[in-house]
C-alpha cells in the first residue's frame, strides 16, 4: 500500500509540476507577444471628427430628420 501512495504522490506532482510550468510559459508567452504587437503596430488615435460629415449641417435639414424619426417613433409605438 505504500508504494501505490508514493507512486501516487510522485504522479500526482508530476502533474502539477507540467501543468505548473505550462500555465507559466503560458503568461510569458502571452506577455511577450503583447509586447511585441505594442511596439510594431501601435494604436493608431482616433480623429475627432467623423469623415465625410461635416460640421456646418443646415438646421432645417437637422429639423426635418428630428421631425421624421418623431413621427416614426409615434407610428411604431
Amino acid at each position: 500500500m505504500t508504494e501505490q501512495m508514493t507512486s501516487g504522490f510522485e504522479l500526482m506532482f508530476a502533474g502539477m509540476g507540467i501543468v505548473f510550468l505550462f500555465l507559466t510559459l503560458l503568461v510569458v508567452l502571452i506577455n511577450v507577444m503583447s509586447t511585441l504587437v505594442q511596439r510594431y503596430f501601435p494604436e493608431i488615435p482616433m480623429s475627432k471628427t467623423v469623415p465625410g460629415i461635416t460640421a456646418d449641417i443646415d438646421k432645417s435639414v437637422v429639423a426635418a430628420i428630428t421631425a421624421a424619426v418623431h413621427l416614426y417613433r409615434k407610428k411604431h409605438n
